[in-house]
């Protein structure tokens, strides 16, 4: 399908002038939210903002912008993007478990039960109703156990309900004594039904989960960044299995817990990582929790292997997703979902920071400028070469394979010894970072 001229521009790099007379050029960019990312774009030296149907350089849009559009699309080679164009492979509940479990027969077949045990990650899943009578045969064979039902589709908590009764999913039920018209006329939501995790790890006698953001470039051949700032929601009410319709003790959804009755939007429900991983470090020892976050690593590479071959990739796309992870009592982290559009709503100033610095490194990353250094009068600031191993609070975790850290010794290779260059919730000096790669060009003033 051909695609209508609505992005992109013929000039030279893509770039117009700001002004007559201004020998500064500027990226046009398009952007579809009103939260953060509004304004680190605003703030972004040499960026201007377009209207409508504007032409544009980037565009970070919704992922209902990108469904109506993104086909219809001409794109010049410079042209950014921030979503690939089937993201919800990965980002649906009922797709993300559909891949993983197709990748992980493939693995048993080809390397063997034991490296297909890496992707014993994620809860027992069936989607419903079209899986009913599998779900129901496993919800027999563990009588009284706990189950959680949630939209394929949807976020922020919404529509997810705790159950322990057949009784209570009726309306899923999978009747094959109907026509296909009669099963049309009554249709459900598609929902997935998965097994609860009973036996949450607990701070203070509350449940929580980890919030990461890993930033994928291209997934052909893959390559895939891990910020180290990221959070732990925790719910405002003392975790217990006798109250399974509170969604204030299950449910860490910031959208959900704000509207909790002792909320107090001053002190909020998160923790910064850092200060997680500090805590956990401090009750369980350094050797126990590298084991965990290195758990944690697996789930990003093996989840972003599951759908490299599905996923249609495109130099023009990227995709900043977050992952949402829960820890059980055993520290075993367990993987609910991935999200596509995560919040880049602050919940505090705190929070607020953490994601200005979060968007800004992306950008740096994405690096719209660098397809302009050529021209000399173009954002002198940026020299990056594509070789970076860290850009900011990123760091590069798998460039189609994974990535080590810098003080390994090679003679080490093979061994024990080699250390992946992820830093999750280890101390983020990005502004010191930034300041010795972002320097500027010899014979340039920095601006």
């Amino acid at each position: 399908m051909s695609r209508n001229k609505t992005a992109g521009y013929k000039g030279p790099y893509g770039y117009q002038k700001r002004r007559e007379g201004d020998g500064r050029s500027c990226v046009r960019y398009k952007c579809g939210l009103t939260n953060t990312i509004q304004d680190v774009l605003r703030q972004r030296p040499g960026w201007m903002e377009v209207k409508d149907d504007g032409e544009w350089d980037f565009n970070w849009c919704d992922v209902g912008w990108l469904r109506e559009n993104f086909d219809h699309s001409y794109m010049e080679e410079h042209v950014r993007i921030c979503h690939f164009r089937n993201h919800y492979e990965l980002t649906r509940k009922n797709l993300m478990v559909k891949n993983l479990k197709r990748y992980r027969k493939t693995l048993e077949r080809e390397a063997g039960r034991i490296e297909a045990s890496k992707c014993d990650f994620f809860p027992r899943t069936f989607e419903l109703p079209s899986e009913y009578h599998l779900f129901v045969e496993e919800f027999k064979r563990s009588p009284g156990s706990t189950w959680i039902m949630k939209p394929v589709a949807r976020s922020q908590g919404k529509g997810i309900f705790l159950f322990q009764k057949l009784k209570d999913i009726m309306d899923w039920k999978k009747d094959g004594s109907r026509s296909e018209e009669q099963r049309d006329e009554t249709q459900v939501e598609s929902y997935v039904a998965q097994r609860y995790i009973e036996n949450p790890y607990l701070i203070s006698g509350r449940k929580f989960d980890l919030r990461v953001y890993v930033l994928v470039t291209s997934y052909i051949p893959l390559k895939a960044w891990l910020y180290r700032d990221g959070f732990a929601r925790f719910s405002s009410t003392r975790f217990s299995l006798t109250s399974i319709d509170d969604q204030y003790v299950h449910l860490t959804n910031v959208a959900v817990q704000k509207t909790a009755p002792d909320y107090d939007p001053e002190k909020g429900c998160k923790w910064q990582m850092q200060q997680l991983r500090r805590y956990l470090t401090a009750r369980h020892g350094t050797e126990t929790i590298e084991a965990l976050f290195k758990d944690i690593d697996n789930i990003f590479v093996r989840s972003l292997q599951s759908v490299q071959k599905v996923i249609i990739n495109d130099k023009h796309c990227f995709e900043l997703y977050g992952y949402d992870i829960l820890l059980d009592q055993d520290l075993k982290p367990w993987l609910i979902e991935v999200n596509a559009s995560p919040s880049l709503t602050a919940s505090s100033q705190e929070d607020y920071e953490m994601k200005c610095c979060l968007l800004e490194d992306t950008l740096h990353i994405v690096d719209i400028e660098g397809s302009c250094q050529e021209n000399p009068l173009l954002f002198p600031d940026l020299r990056l070469t594509g070789r970076e191993k860290r850009v900011g609070g990123y760091d590069l975790m798998w460039n189609d394979g994974p990535v080590y850290r810098e003080d390994v010794n090679l003679e080490t290779l093979g061994s024990a010894c080699f250390t992946a260059n992820t830093h999750l919730g280890c101390v983020n000096d990005r502004k010191k970072q930034l300041r010795q790669l972002l320097k500027p060009f010899p014979g340039k003033k920095r601006i």
